[in-house]
C-alpha cells in the first residue's frame, strides 16, 4: 500500500522505561540497532498498527504501556535503489511514518522477542534517550533525529530532585537535614522474583545500567 508519491505508511515506537532508557533492538542476525517499526496494513490505523508492531517485534500487550504522545504529521525517508526490490524499484521510495512514545507499565521480563515465528530482533536493551545514531542505517538517521527531537517535550519528569538545581539555591530557612536522600539506584523498581539488590559502592547513585539482553 503506498501513498501516491511511493511512500508506504509505517509506525515507528519509542518505547520508555521509568528511567526515561529506551528500548533499543538489534536488528536480527546484524550489527544494526533499531527502535520497533512496521507497516500500516489496509484498513488499520496508525494506532491499530503500532499495537500490532509491538506485539510481534517485543511482545508487549497494549496493558503493558502507555500512550505518551505521537508526531503531528508523517516523517519521511526514501530508501536507496540498492535496498529496494527490483520489481518495486520506480514506484516506491521509501516509508512515511508516524512515531509514538510509549511508557513500559510493565515489567522487563515482559519482553518478548520471539513473539512470532518471525523475530526482528535478537537482542536489545535499555539506551540513554539520545541514542547513537552512527549504528543505525543510514537512510534512517534524518527521522530518528526528527522523531527524537519532536517527541523529547513529552519525556515523564520522575526525578524531583532536578527541581533544586533548577531553582538554584534553596532558601537559608530550610535546613541541610530537609534536603530528600538520594535514592538508590533501581528505587521504585520491582525486581524478579529472588533477586535481590546489591548496590556498588564504587558506583554513582545516579549512573544508568545499560545491559545486553541477548536472545540464544
Amino acid at each position: 500500500m503506498l501513498d501516491r508519491d511511493g511512500f508506504r505508511p509505517n509506525v515507528g515506537i519509542i518505547l520508555l522505561n521509568q528511567k526515561n532508557q529506551v528500548f533499543w533492538g538489534k536488528r536480527i542476525r546484524t550489527h544494526s540497532w533499531q527502535f520497533p517499526q512496521g507497516g500500516i496494513d489496509r484498513g488499520e490505523t496508525p494506532e491499530q498498527a503500532m499495537f500490532r508492531e509491538l506485539h510481534e517485534e517485543v511482545g508487549l500487550m497494549p496493558q503493558h504501556v502507555r500512550v505518551v504522545a505521537r508526531t503531528r504529521d508523517w516523517l519521511r525517508y526514501e530508501v536507496p535503489d540498492r535496498y529496494i526490490r527490483r520489481d518495486a524499484r520506480g514506484h516506491y521510495k521509501g516509508q512515511k511514518q508516524i512515531w509514538y512514545l510509549l511508557q513500559l507499565v510493565g515489567h522487563d521480563w515482559d519482553l518478548n522477542l520471539r513473539a512470532t515465528n518471525h523475530p526482528e530482533f535478537d537482542a536489545w536493551r535499555w539506551n540513554d534517550y539520545w541514542v547513537p545514531l552512527d549504528v543505525v542505517v543510514e537512510f534512517k538517521r534524518g527521522v530518528y533525529e526528527m522523531a527524537l527531537t519532536e517527541l523529547a517535550r513529552y519525556l515523564p519528569r520522575h526525578d524531583h530532585r532536578n527541581r533544586y538545581l533548577r531553582s538554584g539555591m534553596r532558601s537559608r530557612e530550610h535546613e541541610a537535614h530537609d534536603v530528600p536522600p538520594d535514592p538508590l539506584p533501581g528505587a521504585g523498581f520491582e525486581l524478579p522474583p529472588g533477586a535481590t539488590f546489591e548496590p556498588d559502592p564504587q558506583t554513582s547513585a545516579a549512573a544508568p545500567q545499560d545491559n545486553n539482553h541477548a536472545v540464544s
